[in-house]
C-alpha cells in the first residue's frame, strides 16, 4: 500500500518536531509495511519570507495531489505587525480549512496517569488520569457567519456585528463524526450548546437529537456551554467524547489542553468529507503554537507532533494498526519517566530531555 502525503512544517518549534515525527513515520511505516510519498512546502511566516504570502498556491496544489496533510505550526512575533488577512495563521489556516472543506475538528484531551502531577487539576480527582475527545465543528458558526462589521452610526457611537449562523446539515454532519466517534470509545456523547438562550443552539439540540436515533448504542447526553466549562475542571475523567459547535469548541477544547498539563502532548485531526472508504481527507497538526520563544533550542516536546502522526495514519491513511503502534511507544517512552522541558518537574524517576532523546525514545519503543 502507497499513501501520499504533503509536509507543511510552518514557523517557530514546527521543523524540529516535524523532523523527528518523519523519522517515526518512516520508522513505522517499514514496520508495517506500507509506503509513504512526500513533498514538503512552505506555509506561514516561512512562506511570507519566500514569497510574500503566507499559502503560495504551490502548497495548496501539492495539499491536493495528497492523501493528507501533515502541518507544523506557524506564527511568531516577526509577523505579528502584517494586515490581519496575510498573518500566517489567518492567512493560511483558516483558508486551509475552507479550501478542503475541514468541517470537523477532533481534539484529544488526556492525562496520563504517570502526569496527572503536572495537570492543575487537584491530583484526587483525576487519580487514574483521564481521556476525553472534544469534536468541533470546524467551518461554520460566528467565525464564518454573515453579515459583519463595524459601523460607525449617526450619534457617533461604534457597532461590531457578528453573525452566529448553522444550518440543520451542517449540524448533522458533524454529529454523526462524534457519534462515530463515540461507538470506538465508551460509547458516551455529551453534546455541549447553549439552547436556553440561542435559537441557534436549539436547533443544534434538536439535530442532535434526530441524529442519535441512528446510534441507539450510544448514550447522549446534552450540557449548556457554562456548565461543561465547569464540569471539565471539576470531573474531566467523567467525560468521554463531546460535540459543540465552533465557537464553543474553540474555548472547550483550550480548556482542556490547559487541565492536560501541556500542550506539547497534544495532537488534533481536522477532517473533510468522508470518502467511500470510509477514510477522511485531513489535515493533521499539534495543538500548541509556534513557541517562538524556544525555537533552534532542540527542546521543544516533539510528542505532539508524532501523535498527529498517529491520527492521520488512522483516519486518511487506514493504517490503525501502525497508528496504534506509535500511541503505545510514547506511552511507553511518558511512562519511562523521560520529561520535555514542559514536563519536567525534577521529581524521582523523571529525566529530562530534548526533542531528539524523546523522539528516538519513542522509536525504540516502535522498534
Amino acid at each position: 500500500m502507497s499513501h501520499t502525503i504533503t509536509v507543511l512544517p510552518g514557523d517557530g518549534i514546527g521543523p524540529e518536531v516535524m523532523d523527528v515525527a518523519l523519522d517515526v513515520l518512516d520508522a513505522v511505516s517499514a514496520k508495517f509495511n506500507f509506503e509513504i510519498s512526500r513533498t514538503t512546502h512552505l506555509v506561514g511566516g516561512a512562506a511570507i519570507d519566500e514569497t510574500g504570502g503566507p499559502l503560495p498556491q504551490e502548497t495548496i496544489t501539492a495539499c491536493e495531489k495528497a492523501d493528507a496533510i501533515l502541518f507544523g505550526s506557524v506564527g511568531g512575533p516577526k509577523w505579528e505587525n502584517l494586515p490581519p488577512d496575510i498573518q500566517p495563521e489567518r492567512g493560511a489556516l483558516l483558508p486551509l480549512r475552507k479550501h478542503f472543506g475541514l468541517f470537523a475538528n477532533l481534539r484529544p484531551g488526556s492525562c496520563h496517569s504517570s502526569l496527572t502531577h503536572a495537570s492543575p487539576v487537584k491530583n484526587e480527582l483525576i487519580p487514574d488520569g483521564f481521556d476525553v475527545l472534544c469534536v468541533r465543528e470546524l467551518t461554520g458558526g460566528i467565525y464564518f457567519g454573515q453579515p459583519k462589521s463595524i459601523t460607525t452610526l449617526e450619534d457617533g457611537d461604534i457597532e461590531a456585528i457578528d453573525t452566529m449562523v448553522y444550518r440543520k446539515s451542517e449540524i448533522e454532519r458533524i454529529a454523526r463524526v462524534a457519534f462515530t466517534a463515540a461507538m470506538g470509545r465508551d460509547k458516551r456523547l455529551l453534546s455541549v450548546d447553549k439552547a436556553n438562550v440561542l435559537q441557534n443552539s436549539v436547533l443544534w439540540r434538536e439535530t442532535v437529537i434526530e441524529v442519535a436515533k441512528d446510534f441507539p448504542e450510544v448514550e447522549l447526553e446534552h450540557m449548556y456551554v457554562d456548565n461543561a466549562a465547569m464540569q471539565l475542571v471539576k470531573r474531566p475523567a467523567s467525560f468521554d467524547v463531546l460535540v459543540t459547535g465552533n465557537l464553543f469548541g474553540d474555548i472547550l477544547s483550550d480548556e482542556m489542553a490547559m487541565i492536560s498539563g501541556s500542550l506539547g502532548m497534544l495532537p488534533s485531526a481536522s477532517l473533510g468529507k468522508v470518502k467511500d472508504d470510509g477514510l477522511y481527507f485531513g489535515m493533521y497538526e499539534p495543538s500548541g503554537g509556534s513557541a517562538p520563544d524556544i525555537a533552534g533550542q532542540g527542546i521543544a516536546n516533539p510528542i505532539a507532533q508524532i501523535l498527529s502522526v498517529s491520527m492521520m495514519l488512522r483516519y486518511s491513511l487506514g493504517e490503525a494498526a501502525a497508528a496504534d503502534a506509535i500511541d503505545a511507544a510514547a506511552q511507553a517512552a511518558i511512562d519511562s519517566g523521560l520529561r520535555t522541558g514542559d514536563l519536567y518537574t525534577g521529581a524521582d524517576g523523571e529525566t529530562k530531555v530534548n526533542t531528539r532523546e524523546m523522539a528516538d525514545a519513542i522509536l525504540k519503543h516502535l522498534a
